[in-house]
């Protein structure tokens, strides 16, 4: 379990970087700050390695040898531009808090982290000034689960039970305590399964009365129909003025701070990959064409589709980002990341969704369980006892299948079978035949009803969280 968590991409260290932190974050600290070992001075919500390390981290001697492993993904390039030197970068990192797979971990819990929360920064570095530019993307922030079941989309249930406004409320005082002011964008359909817990969001954002952040649902799959991406500009035309008033972080090289972000942009759709992946690439393009503006790198209103090879490494960045980070939450790279790499949709990206959105669902529903639970041991959200595993009813991963459960899948494997032979081997007339392919045709639908009925009984669940936890 442990091999098939640091077998994922993508982990990083550095030997004489804080990476954990954004620029920002590390600009300006307490006196004791660079005084204290790597692992204690990190930003927690990243730091994967915490647990593992923590013998050695309780120890002030061995502490110092202790480097912060993030998870998420880094890329670096070095280029020209009108003969200035610059370096571009971004570092995603994944929240250790709620951490997991795609279906199993979703939405809030009772401490206000969110499933699938990633912190990306945006760096640009010139010869004389330093920028960055952060945003963040987190599950719909209310408690919501959205269990698999077999069925390619599972139903999506908003739990009456919990009280959301206090978990909401509690996980927007810990972003704006480390990012400010926060607009929220959220991505997820207005209609359907979607569209209730989008609902439920604005019902919540509206409920918390909090002046300070704002709220923009757009609808991206009706917005962007047929491939429509231009429409874009319509939520980046709405949000252009919060864009420019948040601003972004800047430095000297000589230290002298030349700007800060005062507000950050939090995104969202159902998975918070996809979709999300290509308005942050957007807001992410506008302040690099800002930034590059404002150091005389490019012309007033100048884009840096007009300079090939930024463009192409621009494009390329934040789709492997994409990727990487779909592939640690979903087990499969990102969908709609030919936009990303090449501005526009083609017939070969649809094909590539569709063969991405197939691996997923057999991911999701017949391995994510084992995933989950590597997750779960890894993070130490799960420790073993010394008494567990000395007799395979001690061993939490030892249940197995009730062999009931895998008698269906078998027998509407057997009676498709039966149909597909009868089909294609003639019998004595067409009416005897007939007979006996509706006869198994209707086998096979109804074993595949029950099936489906029975599908969170066959799916590959996780064996050592505790559900009323993730719940």
């Amino acid at each position: 379990m442990i091999e098939l968590v640091l077998r994922t991409e993508a982990f990083y260290f550095s030997y004489s970087y804080d990476i954990t932190h954004t620029f920002q974050r590390l600009q300006h600290p307490s006196q004791e700050f660079y005084s204290t070992p790597f692992i204690e001075r990190a930003d927690q919500r990243f730091l994967w390695n915490r647990y593992l390390l923590s013998p050695f981290s309780a120890n002030r001697t061995t502490a110092q040898f202790a480097l912060p492993l993030i998870h998420g993904f880094v890329a670096l390039h070095t280029l020209n531009i009108n003969g200035r030197s610059l370096s571009y970068g971004l570092i995603s990192r994944r929240s250790t808090q709620r951490a997991g797979t795609r279906l199993f971990i979703r939405g809030i819990d009772d401490d206000g982290r969110v499933a699938n929360y990633v912190e990306t920064e945006q760096i640009l570095q010139l010869n004389d000034i330093a920028c960055s530019h952060v945003q963040i993307r987190g599950s719909v922030p209310c408690y919501w689960t959205q269990l698999p079941d077999l069925r390619y989309k599972p139903k999506v249930t908003v739990l009456p039970s919990n009280n959301h406004l206090i978990a909401f409320r509690q996980h927007f005082e810990e972003q704006e305590h480390y990012y400010g002011k926060i607009f929220l964008i959220s991505l997820t359909n207005h209609h359907g399964a979607e569209g209730k817990l989008n609902a439920k969001y604005r019902e919540l954002y509206e409920q918390s009365q909090n002046k300070k952040n704002k709220f923009e649902d757009f609808d991206f799959h009706k917005e962007c129909a047929g491939m429509r991406y231009d429409r874009l500009t319509i939520l980046l035309a709405r949000i252009i003025a919060d864009l420019d008033d948040y601003s972004y972080f800047a430095i000297s090289k000589t230290g002298i701070l030349q700007g800060q972000q005062n507000g950050v942009f939090r995104t969202n759709c159902i998975d918070c990959l996809d979709r999300t992946n290509v308005v942050q690439s957007l807001i992410a393009k506008r302040i690099l064409e800002e930034q590059l503006q404002r150091n005389n790198v490019i012309q007033y209103r100048e884009s840096i589709d007009s300079y090939k090879q930024l463009s192409s490494i621009f494009k390329n960045v934040w789709a492997d980002n994409a990727d990487v980070i779909s592939l640690q939450y979903a087990g499969t790279g990102a969908l709609k990341t030919d936009y990303t790499r090449t501005g526009q949709r083609s017939a070969m990206g649809l094909v590539k969704d569709g063969y991405n959105s197939c691996v997923r669902y057999v991911l999701n529903n017949f391995y994510d369980g084992f995933r989950q639970d590597g997750i779960d041991l890894f993070l130490g959200n799960y420790r073993v006892s010394s008494d567990e595993g000395r007799t395979p009813e001690s061993c939490p991963i030892s249940k197995e299948l009730s062999k009931k459960f895998l008698a269906l899948p078998i027998t509407m494997f057997l009676a498709f079978s039966m149909c597909v032979i009868n089909l294609l081997i003639p019998a004595a007339s067409f009416r005897e035949q007939m007979t006996y392919v509706l006869f198994w045709g209707a086998a096979t639908i109804s074993t595949l009803a029950i099936t489906i009925f029975w599908g969170q009984e066959l799916v590959d669940a996780p064996k050592l969280y505790s559900k009323v936890k993730r719940d």
